[in-house]
């Protein structure tokens, strides 16, 4: 596969949500020519004026491009757009180079990466972290797993997405890390709201907590970017808790595939399921916070019947 130059690659582009919008916006403005397609086209129209060009289906974003990116939202969305009846491998060249940056099953990815080598094309997972933030900012983290010569050659592209590209294995490798991360996020996002809910019960200034804390070994990210939204009663999605939700379940599932037991993240995705439950799955993960509220609010803990109103 050749090193990819900017100003000659042809790009597919799948997904213009919350992060995939940003993100393609980047590679258009790079000088990237892009066929972008998204399931609800007036969402991928505002990428017209950096440059992409709006198609109808995933197999013409595909068509005669070199690179086709897909940035989804669930593994039945992933299945979709690259199996389906109109779907990538409908479209896809000999020789095209695809990279799946959805967070999906590492099985999926092995599958993809499969039908990809039987017709002659190269096939990346490449989850990323990050959030809104790094993807407007350019400054995600991508998790490639897939042959290493095609994640090198797919470095010039990565650049614009991204600080850090991590190469992490083989095909489903990405995922893989992916889970990790998310098992990492999941616990951080409990501990961060939980002590948001504290610092207000006992009496500080929960403003003034977080600046205290995130100087010290409490900082990370979730701290500096999330917390101050939801204090705000900012639930915008930079990351929706459906989405989390989902991200949980996969890490889950392979944790019981692999033999482990992880209560930790077991009890966080009961949290999330029970935010969602309540009809807040669209808001961001930082909406954490109010499930936490209603429990305490109803004092019947996780496993209690809260009858608590929101």
């Amino acid at each position: 596969m050749k090193t990819l130059d900017a100003s000659q690659a042809e790009l597919g582009w799948i997904g213009t949500g919350t992060m995939g919008a940003p993100m393609c916006a980047h590679l258009a403005r790079a000088g990237y020519r892009v066929q972008v397609h998204n399931r609800t086209r007036k969402k991928a129209l505002a990428l017209e004026e950096s440059g992409a060009k709006v198609v109808d289906s995933p197999a013409r974003a595909a068509a005669g491009a070199d690179v086709v990116v897909t940035m989804v939202g669930y593994p039945r969305d992933v299945e979709e757009v690259y199996f389906g009846a109109d779907g990538v491998f409908a479209g896809a060249t000999k020789g095209a180079a695809l990279v799946d940056m959805t967070t999906a099953p590492p099985a999926l990815a092995r599958r993809i990466y499969s039908e990809a080598l039987s017709r002659g094309m190269h096939a990346v997972d490449a989850p990323v972290s990050g959030g809104d933030v790094g993807a407007r900012n350019a400054s995600l983290v991508i998790m490639a797993g897939g042959d290493p010569h095609v994640i090198q050659a797919l470095q010039p592209l990565f650049s614009k997405l991204g600080r850090r590209v991590c190469s992490m294995g083989g095909p489903g490798a990405g995922q893989h890390a992916k889970m990790c991360n998310q098992i990492v996020i999941a616990g951080t996002m409990a501990g961060v709201c939980e002590a948001l809910v504290y610092a207000k019960a006992a009496g500080l200034s929960p403003e003034d907590t977080v600046e205290a804390i995130k100087g010290g070994a409490a900082a990370c990210w979730s701290l500096e970017n999330l917390a101050p939204r939801a204090l705000r009663k900012d639930f915008a999605p930079g990351f929706s808790a459906a989405h989390f939700l989902k991200d949980m379940e996969i890490a889950l599932e392979e944790s019981r595939r692999m033999g482990l037991v992880l209560p930790g993240l077991a009890l966080v995705r009961d949290l999330y399921g029970k935010l969602c439950a309540d009809g807040k799955g669209s808001l961001g993960t930082q909406a954490l916070i109010l499930a936490l509220e209603k429990l305490s609010a109803c004092q019947e803990g996780l496993y209690g019947n809260c009858e608590a109103k929101d």
